[in-house]
């Protein structure tokens, strides 16, 4: 097991794959740095194996397949995850560890957007997307994220071995921080520095396909996680379509004595019979989610012990 490991998922990123690798190299001369070729066709992986990082490949294309096989195949007290592309200083790096390791966080989120973010990245509809994102998140769950999309992180191993990854591109971050919100998980954020990608560098990422998927994932994990919640607002809308359809005809029948637009009366019979399985149904899965959630500490529990195992093995070994 590995004190600190240092992962950096790659595509493209020859231009600056061996800045990222020498700066974390300085900075955590502890950490095992382990470079994750996803598919490069510039070098990447040669250039990152020069340097010093231990390369590995994910053939499967999208920066969730990448996290999810060095999250399978990586133990460490404490991981860092970091992009390649070199806007993010490895002088934090430091500081983040030892949230991890001595206050027993198990996720610290890189904060960019409460420094530099917003001068030095360019791309508007970024920025606009990346504090729609946080507000829509810190609403629904009520916490204090305050950058939801960075791609600078460090974790414990809690955190890396009960993270179930669904998302195969960049939603992953999204994905990432509902997971530690639901799961009560302690998070701290460490506000750092941002720049913005190097001339001749390109960004992988997509402002309107992948900001269409990020919002999906949102209202995916929205309805998986908080059932009950969901639902609701589904049943109060469908409620208030079934009452639009009823008032014509309760004024009508008020007035006349008679139901002369009967297809509207049976649209909002229709309305109100689906708003009430609508709140029904989030109650069913509210119970299995929280059903869900009890054997998610059952096995938390059954992931310590084995990580209590690991550090003895390790200690052996050290000695």
């Amino acid at each position: 097991m590995d004190k600190i490991a240092v992962l950096i998922p790659c595509y493209n990123e020859s231009k600056t794959i061996k800045t990222v690798v020498e700066d974390f190299k300085k900075e955590l001369p502890e950490a095992t740095i382990y470079v994750y070729d996803n598919n490069s066709t510039d070098g990447t992986d040669k250039i990152a194996k020069e340097a010093g990082a231990v390369v590995r490949y994910e053939t499967r294309q999208g920066k969730g397949n990448v996290l999810r096989t060095m999250f399978r195949e990586i133990n460490a007290k404490c991981y860092i995850v970091i992009d390649g592309d070199d806007t993010y200083p490895a002088k934090h790096a430091r500081e983040m560890v030892k949230c991890v390791l001595e206050n027993n966080a198990d996720m610290v989120v890189g904060d960019r957007l409460s420094s530099t973010y917003f001068t030095e990245n360019k791309r508007l509809f970024h920025n606009t997307g990346n504090v729609l994102v946080r507000k829509l998140i810190n609403l629904i769950y009520k916490s204090k994220i305050r950058d939801v999309m960075t791609g600078y992180r460090a974790f414990s191993y809690k955190f890396v071995k009960t993270f179930p990854i669904l998302s195969k591109g960049f939603e992953i971050e999204t994905e990432m921080t509902i997971h530690a919100l639901d799961k009560n998980m302690k998070v701290e954020n460490v506000i750092i520095d941002y720049k913005d990608r190097p001339e001749g560098s390109e960004s992988k990422l997509n402002t309107y396909s992948d900001g269409i998927k990020v919002i999906k994932t949102i209202a995916t994990l929205y309805k998986d996680y908080r059932p009950f919640s969901f639902f609701t607002w589904i049943s109060v809308i469908l409620f208030l379509i079934g009452l639009a359809f009823l008032i014509p005809v309760l004024i009508d029948y008020i007035n006349t004595g008679l139901v002369p637009k009967m297809p509207s009366f049976v649209a909002s019979v229709f309305f109100f019979i689906c708003s009430i399985q609508s709140f029904f149904g989030g109650l069913i899965l509210q119970t299995i989610a929280k059903r869900n959630k009890q054997d998610f500490e059952f096995k938390l529990n059954q992931y310590t012990d084995k990580f209590e195992e690991l550090k003895k093995e390790k200690g052996k070994e050290d000695e």
